[in-house]
């Protein structure tokens, strides 16, 4: 038995030596390679761009999700994710050249020294934006900077040809997770969430707090389109629905053992109906959180199949201030379901064109497109319904895309800004007499209705920007048009829940969760239980 230990061990010792020497050897051909290239290569060369050019070429050879980021794009992922930044405390628009201030940001730098939504920055420090074509990534870049540096701003107020100039002291801008957070009706809150950020699960805990004490019973969580974050973030807002000791999530690689991550006592929405709101936008920490509670028949997952982002990345930060993202473990469900879809051999250009080839295949127009094979079957831990696995999380209850009201005409109006510009124009001439006519949000919502006369001056617009006017297009649009604008004047006016509460009246997922949380028998017979 002695000597059968000794032989294994030998041949441990052994395959773990020829793989350091295989490895020692790899890297030393590349250092050569790259010593060769920079001092006998024909032409001169930047070191730098052939490493980078090196690391992303073989990352693009293992998964769709590897990736490479030079500093910048390092700095710019990581701050929405961190919870804040250094600025202003702005939220604006560019609208044909102009930046428009949507929002000043309470209590922020801005706020401070009295810019107000609806005012144009035309200068910064001594650099003119407006009417130069400049990108939102540059603006930003002058706008943003270290916490207690200065800026100045020149901008132009209503109709007033004279520039107000503002001395700015910058500061730390919070940004957050939560879009809207509101009473749907007298039971029923809604809340909205775009990422998974370190100070996600508070906003969450913050506004869950509030709607309860406006007799809020049930929720529906909306994280359409939320493209993911943290992990952590994921796993504790999972928590808030789940009671005690049960698996949210579990990771895994060839060379990561498996972790967990199971449910506390925390949970502050432990109980009461719930809905969960997806779509094909929906990724990464929205579909564990998704996953985690269907597999447990905690809640209604509505909506559209997931995107199916289930690879693990790890930050590895280089000396330089970049970083590489390295995938090194696969998300599942608790009963066992992969998140990730398909790829193959990090083919990214087939990987992307995948929600193309969903709309082609007539999966967002009807659920009887999506084929899963039996091998991809997997009951849930409480009613033992069949869910499915395959890639993404498929929701209980299936919502098509409407496209009917979309047309190629709308389109171009909002993808050239027309739709935003038109809002922002009505208001810019309104805005007093509009506050004074609808002081609160329920009085503009009940009694507000989008001027004939501003849809005729939308088309008028977009003829003078080569949008050819087409009437059957424009007629099959108009309500959803008309709706856009009203939602896009009051987040101007309120807050950006009340766009959300104005886009929600025409929302098919959303009135679907609402009827279905409003009646327990429908609720409780898409979870399977009696």
């Amino acid at each position: 038995m002695k000597n059968v230990f000794l032989s294994l061990l030998l041949t441990a010792i052994t395959i773990a030596s020829a793989t350091a020497q295989r490895a020692d050897q790899n890297a030393r051909k590349l250092q050569l390679a790259l010593y060769a290239i920079s001092n006998l290569y024909v032409d001169a060369v930047d070191d730098t761009k052939l490493v980078e050019d090196g690391i992303i070429g073989m990352l693009e050879k293992l998964d769709p999700h590897s990736n490479y980021l030079d500093p910048e794009e390092t700095k710019e992922m990581t701050e929405p994710l961190q919870g804040n930044f250094d600025g202003i405390g702005i939220q604006f628009n560019m609208l044909t050249d102009t930046l428009y201030v949507i929002q000043v940001i309470p209590g922020g730098p801005s706020e401070k020294v009295g810019l107000i939504a609806g005012d144009r920055i035309v200068q910064v420090n001594d650099t003119l934006i407006a009417g130069v074509s400049m990108r939102n990534t540059d603006i930003m870049k002058r706008l943003r900077g270290p916490k207690g540096t200065t800026v100045s701003v020149k901008v132009m107020r209503n109709k007033n040809p004279e520039l107000i100039e503002f001395k700015i002291t910058r500061g730390k801008i919070p940004v957050y997770s939560l879009d809207a957070s509101y009473m749907a009706d007298k039971q029923t809150g809604y809340i909205k969430l775009n990422r998974f950020a370190a100070s996600t699960v508070q906003e969450f805990q913050d506004a869950l707090a509030k709607l309860k004490k406006q007799g809020m019973k049930n929720l529906i969580l909306d994280l359409q389109g939320n493209g993911g974050g943290f992990l952590n973030a994921a796993i504790e807002l999972a928590d808030e629905f789940l009671s005690k000791g049960k698996l949210i999530v579990y990771t895994e690689g060839s060379k990561q053992p498996r972790e967990e991550a199971s449910s506390t006592n925390k949970g502050d929405f432990e109980t009461g109906n719930l809905v969960v709101l997806v779509d094909e936008g929906s990724a990464s920490a929205s579909e564990i959180v998704a996953g985690a509670i269907q597999d447990w028949d905690r809640g209604v997952i509505l909506g559209r199949r997931t995107f199916g982002k289930g690879l693990v990345q790890k930050p590895i930060p280089l000396p330089d201030g970049s970083m590489i993202r390295l995938t090194v473990s696969r998300y599942y469900t608790p009963t066992g379901r992969s998140i990730q879809k398909p790829y193959e051999n990090g083919n990214i250009d087939e990987y992307q064109h995948d929600l193309i080839d969903r709309y082609n295949r007539g999966e967002l127009m009807s659920a009887d497109s999506i084929h899963f094979p039996d091998s991809m079957t997997y009951n849930t831990l409480v009613s033992k319904r069949v869910v499915y696995g395959g890639g993404g999380i498929m929701p209980d209850i299936f919502i098509p895309v409407d496209t009917t009201r979309y047309t190629d005409y709308h389109r171009r109006l909002v993808a050239t800004g027309l739709v935003n510009r038109i809002a922002m124009n009505y208001l810019d001439a309104n805005r007093s007499e509009m506050m004074k006519k609808y002081p609160k949000f329920v009085q503009y919502k009940e009694h507000f209705n989008v001027p004939e006369a501003t849809m005729q001056e939308l088309i008028h617009m977009a003829t003078e920007d080569k949008i050819e006017y087409n009437e059957e297009q424009y007629n099959r649009s108009k309500q959803l048009i008309t709706l856009q604008v009203k939602a896009l004047i009051a987040r101007d006016m309120y807050e950006m829940s009340e766009y959300f509460q104005i886009m929600n009246e025409d929302n098919d997922s959303f009135k679907e969760a609402l009827r279905i949380i409003k009646n327990q028998e429908s609720y409780t017979k898409e979870l399977g239980m009696k």
